[in-house]
């Protein structure tokens, strides 16, 4: 079923990501990490959906996004990086196979980090962040999606690794292995894993290799 939205709040995050908020329609319900199909209420875009996940509470009176657009072609994140107050967007219901189901590791590459806002933000507001951990993967360190939220509610417990570049307070380098070996010393935990399809595809692999339980890997299929 098709919602309309107001966007009532655009700002900007990074370089190349905003964060979109919009009203709620009444009695619309997600769980934390879930996503849905979202398009432009402009002609012409009406049927180009993509999907994004939630970024905001269940409990609260607006939906919210964070939304990475790429620019080297005419698309729907580039029309949407041009999103402004009082523009309309098209969603469906929620769907989604990102969920929170106990302590674990959080691995994300990029904007694959968005399914976690939301179940971290959930986490926090019910004292229960506890010993979850999160390791985060960007190209860069202006990359890096809410840097100072991670740090605040996670402290220690978050880890930054970059691909291309060398900053003081980063990793540098991909999730190998060896990486994910060195740094973790208990694989019958849960591990949540969100990015591109290849890195989904290449980490959850690695981590049955290390000993993970196939049932303890939570990802989009």
């Amino acid at each position: 079923m098709a919602h309309n939205v107001v966007v009532n709040e655009v700002l900007s995050l990074t370089h190349d990501v905003k964060r979109i908020r919009t009203s709620k329609p009444k009695g619309y319900e997600f769980t934390p990490g879930q996503a849905t199909e979202v398009s432009l209420n402009k002609q012409g875009f009406e049927d180009e959906k993509r999907p994004f996940t939630f970024t905001s509470l269940p409990s609260e009176d607006h939906l919210e996004f964070v939304i990475k657009s790429y620019f080297d072609h005419d698309g729907v994140t580039k029309q949407i990086d041009a999103i402004r107050e009082g523009d309309e967007l098209l969603i469906d219901d929620a769907w989604g196979a990102i969920e929170y189901k106990g302590k674990g590791i959080f691995i994300a590459g990029g904007a694959g980090i968005t399914p976690f806002i939301s179940i971290f933000r959930d986490l926090y507001e019910h004292g229960k962040i506890g010993d979850n951990k999160l390791i985060y993967s960007n190209k860069t360190g202006k990359d890096v999606i809410l840097e100072p939220f991670w740090q605040e509610i996670l402290g220690e417990n978050f880890t930054s690794t970059l691909t291309r570049e060398k900053i003081e307070g980063h990793d540098h380098g991909r999730i190998t292995m060896d990486y994910l070996g060195d740094r973790i010393d208990d694989f019958s935990q849960h591990f949540y894993v969100c990015g591109p399809d290849e890195m989904v595809k290449n980490i959850t692999g690695l981590l049955k290799q290390l000993g993970a339980s196939p049932e303890g890997l939570v990802f989009e299929e």
